[in-house]
């Protein structure tokens, strides 16, 4: 199964990070590839991409906020998002995402880096 990590940093403290972070309803502010996001049962949601309105894909959320970590599980393609936070020396938040692939999915794999990428540069900047 193909996974990668990637990391970003803000200046703002984690809990405002954590604000955007654990809420899927904030989800389409900064997460790149998300249109929009609906409450679904249990405390998953349905999140339907940019561009495809009429594709609703079925999500779970895990979120521990003592660990500063959201597990988000995708139902329709089996990808799985873990985001960390943690407290930087001196201040500010780190923000770490690793995300597994499944094999059939490794052809999106660059996509999802590149979307990725762009997610935590915008989360980042939404926190501070």
């Amino acid at each position: 199964m193909p996974t990668f990590d990637d990391l970003a940093s803000t200046p703002a403290p984690p809990e405002e990070v954590w604000k955007a972070l654990y809420d899927p309803a904030r989800f389409p502010e900064w997460w790149s590839g998300i249109e929009t996001v609906e409450p679904g049962d249990g405390g998953g949601f349905t999140m339907y991409p940019d561009g495809y309105p009429d594709f609703p894909m079925p999500q779970t959320i895990q979120s521990a906020h003592a660990d500063g970590r959201v597990t988000v599980s995708c139902q329709v393609s089996d990808l799985v998002f873990e985001w960390r936070l943690s407290e930087l020396p001196g201040g500010g938040t780190r923000i770490a995402v690793h995300v597994d692939v499944p094999d059939a999915e490794a052809h999106r794999l660059d996509g999802q880096r590149a979307a990725i990428r762009e997610s935590l540069a915008r989360l980042a900047a939404l926190a501070t």
